[in-house]
């Protein structure tokens, strides 16, 4: 039997946050169960952020370097093959419920062509059913179906709170009931197609939760009491931590971030976060339990991961920016199909080896069958999967930050170019190397939460130099290949390397 995919993807989700890594407070059997039928990544990082950069590495298998969408909004070269691409190619149909942030290539469009007033478009060689991002129209519709007023701005509506909440140590509901809620109707939506469907099927379910505002429906708006959240891993005030280097300095004076001196208001905000990673995981118990009903989940490959991470505080910061874990370390669970690379006896398997966004891209296509271009940076974790890891991976994580802005590149006295970073991250130490400010180093066996900058010390000059001197061979290995293996000779005429 054919192999169905399930590609779903949760928004500013961190990697920490499951009970099947032992976070202290979010709990997440649902997901946790599907990992133990399953591999759980537990060194899965994103390659980019915030979203559009993000899901262009995860979509194409490339860098930030190769691909260059290094902003929302930044086009997405219609050159690059895709991951739906490939599988349309093999006579799938891949559907698309939520959205995929991509900015289309405005050279193969016509001025006045709707699709460039937004930085939310569609992958190409993806059929949107429910095309549901900021402008979640189809989502409005049918809120206004069961009654409900909505705001005239169409992105408020994720914030619609209930007037009252008599308790102010918990967070205020969403005005819609859990049944109503974008996460639910998403899933609803795809599983009524998967029931309308003959097999084989490939969804790309693409979730909002959690990403902000953190507004909860009931009763996941005061699932976790506030009295329990952790602490912020951060230094003791903001402007010590912005000391530790400019860009740092300069993040910390900007937007959400300028609101962090309330106790109070932090911790309402990580449970209502919580909150919304709850609801998610019992809509993916719902979503498991349909697919066993109808008889498809033996023969599905599910991917479940999240395209960013979070600061939630630490450091100080709110949102996805800048080198820290956070921002990066991501969940990725993989279960595949009966008969396919995970054995029975080799479900439940937990790797610890760094994988990244530029990996799935790759593993989809070889268990789905498809040839895998030479475009990918990334590689298929099937070895994994089959509990056969392969002897030359990769012993480090790498990630690349796209910061230009005008007024980022005023406050730092940076042009366009000079405002990027890349991160290279093993198990010990992090290093980060901006274009245009300075370095930095961590020390993670003694400073896990990346507060102290070592680049300068002397001790560690050595390592600072060999991680740069890593970083440098890690770019010269990974840039574009297109044509790199082709050589045409007099001779003998085309020739091409495998």
């Amino acid at each position: 039997m054919a192999t169905n995919l399930l590609f779903i993807t949760a928004d500013q989700w961190r990697g920490d946050c499951l009970s099947s890594m032992a976070h202290p407070v979010v709990h997440t059997p649902n997901l946790d169960a599907l990992a133990a039928d399953g591999t759980l990544f537990e060194r899965h990082y994103a390659n980019a952020v915030p979203c559009g950069p993000s899901r262009a590495c995860l979509h194409t298998g490339m860098y930030l370097h190769n691909h260059r969408s290094g902003t929302n909004g930044t086009p997405l070269d219609a050159r690059f093959d895709n991951w739906a691409l490939r599988l349309r190619s093999l006579g799938y149909d891949p559907v698309l419920f939520g959205y995929t942030h991509t900015a289309p290539d405005p050279r193969m469009i016509a001025a006045g062509d709707p699709r460039l007033d937004t930085d939310e478009g569609v992958l190409p060689g993806i059929r949107a059913i429910v095309d549901m991002a900021t402008h979640c129209g189809p989502w409005r519709d049918w809120l206004e179906g069961h009654g409900y007023e909505l705001p005239a701005d169409h992105g408020a509506t994720y914030g619609e709170r209930l007037d009252e909440q008599p308790d102010p140590k918990v967070p205020r509901a969403l005005r819609f009931a859990a049944e109503h809620s974008d996460t639910y109707f998403l899933v609803d939506s795809a599983l009524r197609y998967v029931e309308q469907t003959k097999d084989p099927w490939a969804i790309h379910l693409s979730l909002r939760a959690p990403h902000p505002p953190w507004v909860a429906p009931a009763p996941y708006h005061a699932r976790y009491p506030i009295d329990a959240m952790p602490e912020p891993a951060r230094h003791r005030d903001p402007d010590t931590e912005g000391a530790l280097h400019p860009w740092l300095a300069m993040q910390l004076t900007r937007g959400r971030n300028q609101s962090h001196a309330d106790p109070l208001r932090h911790r309402l905000l990580q449970a209502g976060y919580y909150g919304l990673m709850s609801e998610v995981d019992d809509n993916m118990g719902r979503l498991v339990a349909a697919l066993k009903d109808q008889d498809s989940y033996d023969e599905t490959l599910i991917i479940f991961t999240s395209d960013h991470g979070e600061q939630m505080g630490d450091h100080w910061l709110y949102g996805k920016c800048g080198f820290f874990d956070e921002s990066y370390h991501v969940p990725l669970i993989v279960k595949v199909p009966r008969g396919q690379p995970g054995r029975p006896g080799q479900r439940g398997q937990r790797v610890n080896a760094f994988t990244e966004h530029v990996d799935i891209m790759p593993t989809l296509l070889e268990a789905l069958g498809a040839e895998v271009p030479r475009q990918c940076d990334g590689r298929s974790l099937g070895p994994f999967l089959r509990a056969e890891p392969p002897a030359n991976w990769r012993d480090c994580a790498h990630w690349e930050y796209d910061f230009r802005a005008p007024d980022v590149e005023a406050a730092l006295g940076l042009n366009q170019e000079h405002c990027t970073l890349n991160v290279l991250r093993d198990a010990h130490t992090k290093y980060v190397h901006f274009a245009g400010l300075p370095p930095l180093l961590f020390d993670l066996d003694t400073d896990p939460q990346e507060l102290h900058d070592r680049a300068l010390d002397p001790e560690f000059l050595a390592r600072r130099v060999e991680c740069g001197e890593r970083l440098l061979s890690w770019r010269m290995q990974h840039t574009d290949k297109t044509l790199s293996h082709i050589r045409v000779t007099r001779e003998d005429g085309l020739t091409v390397r495998a």
